[in-house]
């Protein structure tokens, strides 16, 4: 695996560069803007970009636009965002559509030596990854709209049991249901939840995260992350 690193920190970019190094993980290039970093992917065409959502020169979004426009430019690209807090809007945008190969971490979650680099291995492969931190903050938004109202009632027991990471043979002996059966509840949920077809993990991934923000109770107090 070919990594290409932005971070604006000098201790922490030289801390992840030796980190994949002792984990016999190139890293091809490892810089400190995202100017930086679209010319580093063009040249060296890595399989795996970690960035940090606020780099120079205005330290706001640039880390995590950057990584944006590389996703459309090559959605085969794995991306690790890293930050310090959650950026709803453009966490909302990178999850949106393809979501295979991409992951969105705090930043305490790289003291983990071993969780931070199992993480790299699983989206350098093509899983996805969420910071539980992340996917609370994500909970917390409004929805003027529910489709999962819109699910059978065993169609909800599917995805309840999706939600607790029961696979599809799981779900057939809870359910006492065919494979064939369970596979279309489970088609049948992502047409109405609006999920395109991807990977199908990718896809059970949007449909738990709809599953739990429909039965989590918005954030009242207005809080901003």
């Amino acid at each position: 695996m070919r990594v290409v690193i932005a971070e604006d920190s000098v201790l922490l970019r030289e801390g992840l560069a030796r980190l994949l190094d002792f984990a016999q993980i190139e890293v091809a290039a490892a810089v400190g803007t995202a100017v930086e970093l679209l010319p580093a992917v063009e040249e060296h065409a890595p399989d795996l970009v970690i960035v940090d959502v606020r780099m120079p020169p205005s330290f706001t979004d640039e880390g995590i636009r950057a990584a944006l426009e590389l996703r459309q430019r090559d959605p085969e690209l794995a991306v690790i965002v890293l930050s310090q807090y959650v950026e709803e809007r453009y966490a909302v945008e990178l999850l949106t559509g393809e979501t295979s190969g991409v992951a969105y971490l705090l930043k305490d979650r790289v003291a983990d030596v071993d969780e931070f680099l199992s993480v790299v291995r699983r989206v350098g492969d093509g899983g996805s990854v969420l910071d539980p931190e992340v996917v609370s903050q994500l909970l917390t938004r409004q929805r003027r709209d529910n489709p999962v109202e819109e699910l059978t009632d065993r169609e909800r027991q599917v995805l309840a049991l999706m939600a607790q990471g029961r696979s599809n043979a799981g779900i057939c002996e809870e359910l006492y249901l065919s494979e064939s059966a369970v596979t279309k509840h489970i088609n049948a949920i992502f047409t109405k939840l609006g999920i395109p077809p991807t990977g199908s993990a990718n896809r059970r991934v949007l449909a738990v995260l709809q599953y739990l923000a429909a039965n989590s109770t918005p954030d009242r107090g207005g809080r901003q992350p």
